[in-house]
């Protein structure tokens, strides 16, 4: 029985060649990094097409059709336009207006698994918000029961190291809960030493 007071928020770019994953690309090029972008698109729909919550899909351009994210499971939306906080913040607005509980990821990591988000979901039966801390210094989830804790998407750097531990400091008067921290994917060193990505890399001269 899909829980229908839960929703998954999966932020996604558009897959195409010369776009995303800047920094992974500086070192192994365009058409390495596409693959693996696609190849991390295709683990976030096998490990979140099994869970029994709403999953919607946030394309950062377009609605693609007929790609990987199956309309009959996945609902397709576009991203609003603006910085990261604007775009999850309208996001988290507009899930919470039908859902209680409302969780959302990336889709480039992974040591991400469904286990991580059935427990993110459970953890926010008991908990106003649930963070799971990246390790480059941001987050790769972030949940609410409810409501957007107030000021949590202003005043953030998006895409440094100081995101997490800002974040925090606008949670301490809640009740929240953190999870075991995960790996996402953006630069040669977060993926030079993992089996599963070796193929990708063959051939390639780091530059």
């Amino acid at each position: 029985m899909k829980e229908q007071n839960a929703a998954l928020l999966i932020f996604t770019r558009n897959p195409e060649l010369g776009k995303g994953k800047r920094r992974l690309a500086a070192t192994i090029g365009d058409q390495a990094t596409l693959e693996i972008y696609k190849f991390l698109l295709n683990h976030t729909k096998t490990i979140t097409e099994p869970l029994q919550v709403v999953k919607q899909v946030w394309y950062s351009e377009k609605i693609h059709e007929n790609d990987i994210w199956t309309d009959d499971v996945f609902k397709k939306h576009v991203q609003v336009k603006g910085d990261l906080g604007i775009k999850m913040s309208a996001a988290f607005e507009r899930a919470l207006k039908e859902y209680d509980r409302v969780v959302i990821i990336g889709s480039d990591l992974y040591d991400l698994s469904s286990q991580d988000l059935n427990l993110a979901f459970e953890t926010l039966n008991t908990h106003d918000v649930v963070i799971g801390p990246a390790t480059d210094g941001g987050y790769y989830l972030l949940g609410f029961n409810k409501n957007i804790p107030k000021g949590i998407f202003e005043d953030k750097q998006w895409g440094t190291g100081t995101v997490y531990e800002d974040t925090i400091r606008d949670l301490k008067k809640l009740n929240y809960a953190t999870l075991e921290p995960r790996n996402d994917v953006d630069y040669y060193e977060d993926i030079k030493d993992v089996q599963a990505f070796q193929p990708f890399l063959k051939n390639i001269d780091v530059k």
